[in-house]
């Protein structure tokens, strides 16, 4: 149904050359204070997304996100400690 998506955050040198990143993925955030673009592209291409992207001359670092690697459900095996704070 959805494709699965990867997140790079790519550091760069100009903002206004940073709007052509849009032709390689969906542009998510552009920060003009810190100068990174936040963007994702589909997982089966990324690879060879970034490198492109690698290519480009206003472009000085790439980094993937990890955020879809981080876990995200919890278990309640820890007994909760509240009950023995009360009143």
């Amino acid at each position: 149904m959805f494709a699965e998506r990867t997140g790079y955050i790519i550091w760069v040198s100009d903002i206004k050359a940073a709007r052509n990143l849009e032709k390689y993925g969906t542009v998510h955030y552009i920060s003009r204070r810190m100068h990174y673009v936040v963007m994702y592209v589909n997982a089966d291409r990324a690879e060879e997304v970034a490198k492109n992207i690698r290519r480009l001359s206003y472009v000085r670092k790439i980094e993937r996100s990890y955020r879809n690697e981080i876990k995200t459900e919890y278990s309640s095996d820890v007994p909760d400690k509240t009950r023995f704070y009360g009143l």
